[in-house]
């Protein structure tokens, strides 16, 4: 009673009568216990501060706040590897990224990626339609639902804001706005609704439940497992920033121009176009550092379900080691490269890429991993974003940010990493608690005896 007195407050803060809550009679059958407890429950959400569906709608508008102040992040980032002539493009790139996609994400985004029964793409036509949130009336979880849209709408701009970073400097700005419009109005959403929408035939949504009150998964291989989107965000971002990249050509400047008789003159070897304000780069690192935590535990997408605590208490720890190893590792590379050569110059470029790519080879795999297999996961993505900058100059292909290195293969290992690692207790959670375990045991990491999970995250990555 004095625990209801200080936790069950109703206005004007005072505790409802005693003899409502009353201890059970002793001869109260198990019907009678249920009932009771039902009410208390009920109760205990009414008089709470934060009831479940209030508490889900603030966590889920902190973590978007979150995801969004990314794209101060990216902005900054962006400025600062880039010459100083070229700032105001960027910028002014990165804010069009979040005006234009938010009106395609209102428009047909969200429908495309969350609406209807078919497992390719979301169509129109259910009572709750996405498309231009014509659907959302005002019942009881419509709250949710919008910042649910927001959510993801965060993370559509995202994914554009990648590419801006191979591209920069050389992008006319309505080339660019095309390619962002393709990429959050058509290519994004499809994959989005293949891997994680309730129909996708990657998703571990798609399934149903039996007379026995068994999930059964109708996926390909039981779904792919992509908590926050490694593959989904950043590997399509960075692909898209790939292409963008090859097609484009690179800055006047960036690799060495040979006249040996070919039309057009061969490029040579790489030369260095450092960014004008490495202090602009830490910053902007420092600030996705803290957005990813948003991003990551966010796609939790609720915290008042049963277990939801735990889950995004190992994100965060996963979060955290994975970037640290990863920033470690990719500064010792780097200074160890210079060492052979001479010279010893610790390298701020260095240490912001290795942070990121530890983030982003993390962020399918944060829920679902030990912190030991985190840490090593970062500690492996600090390679794999090493080896891919490198290919990149060696394909002469100008990404001034590494955003393919950092975005698309650390999103590409990142994905990988769930079928080798993926732990037999944390991989059917899910992301709301609802599911349950979606294939057992053969759904696990193979280090764990696991068979399906590493086929599932091949096929998607394929």
């Amino acid at each position: 009673n004095d625990l209801r007195r200080c936790f069950l407050l109703s206005p004007p803060f005072v505790a409802p009568p005693f003899g409502q809550f009353g201890p059970p009679p002793m001869n109260a059958t198990v019907e009678e216990l249920l009932a009771r407890l039902e009410q208390l429950e009920a109760r205990v959400d009414e008089h709470s501060l934060f009831p479940g569906a209030s508490a889900d709608v603030l966590f889920l508008l902190v973590a978007s706040l979150n995801v969004f102040f990314m794209q101060c992040g990216f902005g900054m980032l962006e400025a600062g590897s880039v010459t100083s002539r070229s700032t105001q493009a960027i910028l002014l790139k990165n804010l069009l990224d979040a005006c234009l996609s938010a009106f395609i994400w209102w428009v047909m985004g969200h429908g495309i990626a969350f609406d209807g029964t078919n497992d390719f793409i979301g169509t129109a036509g259910s009572d709750m339609s996405s498309f231009f949130l014509s659907g959302y009336g005002s019942g009881p979880d419509s709250g949710y639902h919008r910042v649910f849209w927001w959510f993801q709408w965060t993370f559509a701009a995202a994914a554009g804001t990648i590419v801006s970073g191979a591209v920069a400097e050389r992008a006319q700005l309505l080339a660019y706005l095309a390619y962002t419009f393709i990429l959050t109005a058509v290519i994004y959403p499809i994959i989005v609704h293949w891997c994680w929408s309730e129909a996708g035939w990657l998703s571990t949504k798609n399934g149903h439940v039996d007379s026995g009150g068994n999930f059964t998964s109708d996926a390909v291989l039981d779904g792919v497992i992509d908590f926050a989107g490694s593959g989904v965000v950043h590997l399509t971002g960075g692909t898209a920033g790939f292409f963008g990249a090859l097609i484009i050509g690179p800055r006047h400047g960036r690799f060495e121009v040979v006249y040996d008789g070919s039309k057009p003159p061969r490029r040579g070897r790489p030369l260095q176009l450092p960014g004008h304000a490495p202090v602009l780069q830490a910053l902007g690192t420092f600030i996705l550092w803290l957005g990813w935590y948003g991003f990551n535990a966010g796609s939790q997408l609720r915290i008042a379900t049963p277990g939801a605590s735990e889950v995004i208490g190992r994100i965060v720890v996963n979060t955290t080691l994975s970037a640290a190893g990863s920033g470690l590792v990719s500064l010792a590379i780097a200074t160890l490269g210079q060492w052979r050569r001479g010279t010893v110059n610790y390298e701020v470029p260095a240490i912001c890429n290795g942070i990121l790519a530890g983030l982003v080879s993390i962020t399918a795999g944060c829920a679902c991993m030990l912190p030991w297999a985190a840490f090593l996961t970062g500690f492996i993505g600090a390679f794999v974003y090493y080896g891919a900058s490198k290919l990149m100059l060696k394909l002469k292909i100008d990404d001034p940010l590494d955003a393919f290195a950092v975005h698309g293969a650390c999103g590409f290992w990142g994905v990988l990493a769930v079928g080798v690692f993926g732990h037999p207790e944390f991989v059917g959670f899910g992301w709301d608690g609802e599911n349950g375990d979606v294939a057992g045991e053969a759904h696990t990491g193979f280090l764990y005896g696991g068979s399906t999970l590493f086929a599932a995250q091949l096929v998607a990555l394929i």
